[in-house]
């Protein structure tokens, strides 16, 4: 399922190509993120996590956005020696006073509501005390992205003063992605090369909000109906005058605009091109995929102010 440090990572990730700089790491945006929103009088200590564990599991994550940053370079601009974020590693560093006493909780705040998890925590830690654990969720963190690849889609909107949301971006892959490197890719590519918009420019990153939606449950489908308006979204595929056309909706579109089954269905046909009547868009002979995925929305505010905590907790 999508989190806020996804989006969170997708802003970091936009972010720093318009700047121009390197870009964190989706671990290392995820420790972070954690951090950020954990309950500072909350413990959870693992009794056999050493402090070796947690200066070696560190040592490899910045091995690892090193890495990451040297191999970005065909989708983001960096600079071209290697890029060891001191200010980062000091902030995910256990703190030699603390190191024996206690840590903070790493859990992520789930949301509200079914359509987003917009609203951000109110509780934020500020406190130095140590990440004792981090060592340990790091290694555990990296084997479970490795073996979480997911297609995946990333929309961009703007947001206007009073709430109300246009879409500026949105583009995604059917192809199961690592996580790390398919955030990352499709954050750029949905926010440049989304063909129905100009590219995103610096200027506008303070009113955009991001949404990600991770994909899963294929299920084809013998009727065009058969799916659930607000859990399903649809893949379909037809052939018209010798022609092959397809399009897409995710799962939230539907609700948010309103329309019924079949008025979904024939939108997405106009979508993939058809021309034809609507009263005659049964005699199509549709191939449909339903598949599930919960859109995870973050604003550009909620990521400023969490950059700004990072900042100031690494100097």
């Amino acid at each position: 399922m999508a989190t806020q440090a996804h989006c969170a990572y997708c802003f970091e990730s936009l972010s720093a190509s318009l700047e121009k700089r390197p870009s964190l790491s989706l671990r290392q945006v995820e420790a972070l993120w954690r951090k950020y929103n954990a309950d500072p009088t909350s413990s959870d200590i693992d009794a056999d996590t050493s402090i070796h564990d947690v200066e070696t599991s560190e040592d490899e994550d910045m091995e690892d956005a090193n890495e990451h940053l040297e191999s970005s370079s065909e989708t983001q601009i960096h600079s071209q020696s290697p890029y060891r974020p001191a200010a980062i590693s000091r902030l995910l560093a256990p703190s030699p006073s603390t190191v024996s006493s206690s840590s903070v909780n790493s859990s992520i705040s789930t949301p509200a509501s079914g359509v987003s998890e917009a609203s951000s925590a109110t509780s934020k830690s500020s406190s130095r005390s140590s990440f004792f654990s981090l060592g340990r969720r790091l290694k555990k963190e990296k084997e479970r992205v490795e073996v979480q690849d997911h297609p995946l889609f990333v929309t961009w909107n703007t947001v206007a003063k009073g709430g109300d949301r246009r879409l500026r971006g949105c583009i995604g892959t059917f192809e199961a992605q690592e996580l790390d490197d398919g955030l990352r890719s499709y954050a750029l590519t949905s926010a440049f090369d989304d063909t129905r918009f100009l590219p995103i420019p610096l200027r506008e990153l303070p009113t955009l909000e991001c949404g990600v939606t991770l994909l899963t449950h294929f299920e084809p489908v013998s009727s065009a109906l058969d799916w659930n308006i607000g859990t399903h979204g649809l893949r379909i595929s037809f052939t018209y005058h010798g022609r092959r056309y397809g399009s897409t909706y995710l799962p939230d579109v539907a609700k948010e605009q309103g329309w019924t089954k079949e008025e979904t269905i024939i939108s997405l046909m106009r979508k993939a091109g058809w021309s034809g009547r609507k009263e005659d868009w049964k005699k199509v002979d549709l191939s449909v995929v339903r598949y599930q995925g919960r859109q995870v929305r973050l604003e550009y505010r909620e990521w400023r102010e969490w950059r700004d905590w990072v900042e100031k907790e690494g100097s």
